[in-house]
């Protein structure tokens, strides 16, 4: 068998395994990387890296739980080292549009020596039917600290779809993609369209950080709650209300739009057992 010139981190995560998936699909070897990975990578055991590292060329790097947690720069830092080391050739950073820390983050990245391609992404849509959001929205609810802040959210399968043109084609090389979905949306029109695909009433709750911080420690801890508030702080105050082009640069056409995500999903089942 073809020895893996492919690594790709978070290989559990809602990108890394679409991305695995896909270029195995492609007959294309690639290595998984996580703790329960043939070979294990842990973003907090650095002893587990280099085995990882070793006869890789290119990195999907998808650090988890998220770039705005405290340490992650100076994890990503001793990471790019440790890929140069390796002789590693290209790094794809997936990060998150304006988070102060994921800037810092890609800073370093652009700045290892390495190749480098910056994949700088919107809220994800999925985070309604497969992440931290999809419970709360089958109880009837989005509870957020945007007040009427709108976001691009963007398809994770777009992201994919970008990744992968970075891993297997010429021409993504020291490139920033801003990557988002084609409209603006209040988050009151994104619980419409929810409402439409799932048949099934779905509000807008605008909170105060505070609010949000005290409801996400009693659902995923006090760690989590810190993390995601810190970075609602950051991403929904304002900043990235504008569309991005990533798509577009990086694929030549257009991203998917939220209502066809939401078609999909539907499709798919992921609301089916809501009351």
């Amino acid at each position: 068998m073809t020895t893996p010139k492919i690594l790709i981190t978070g290989a559990t995560g809602k990108t890394g395994s679409r991305i695995l998936t896909r270029l195995w699909d492609m007959s294309i070897p690639a290595r998984a990387a996580s703790r329960g990975s043939d070979i294990p990578f842990d973003w907090e055991a650095p002893e587990t890296w280099p085995a990882a590292l070793d006869g890789i060329d290119t990195v999907y790097v998808s650090y988890f739980p998220d770039l705005a947690v405290p340490g992650a720069v100076d994890t990503i830092a001793a990471f790019c080292d440790a890929a140069k080391a390796a002789g590693v050739r290209h790094l794809i950073l997936l990060s998150g549009r304006g988070e102060t820390h994921a800037k810092e983050c890609e800073d370093l990245v652009r700045e290892s020596g390495l190749i480098y391609t910056l994949l700088r992404c919107a809220w994800f849509s999925q985070n309604f039917s497969e992440g931290y959001l999809r419970d709360p929205m089958m109880a009837g609810v989005i509870a957020l600290p945007a007040g009427d802040t709108c976001e691009a959210l963007v398809d994770v399968e777009d992201i994919v779809d970008v990744a992968i043109a970075a891993l297997t084609e010429e021409g993504h090389e020291n490139q920033l993609y801003e990557i988002t979905g084609p409209r603006l949306m209040h988050f009151s029109q994104v619980a419409a369209e929810l409402s439409r695909a799932a048949n099934r009433p779905v509000t807008y709750t605008p909170l105060t950080l505070e609010q949000f911080r005290a409801g996400m420690t009693q659902a995923a801890g006090p760690f989590i709650a810190d993390v995601i508030t810190h970075v609602c702080s950051e991403a929904l105050d304002g900043r990235n209300e504008w569309l991005g082009d990533g798509v577009q640069r990086a694929l030549g056409r257009a991203p998917r739009d939220f209502a066809d995500f939401c078609t999909h999903a539907a499709r798919m089942g992921v609301w089916r057992d809501a009351a």
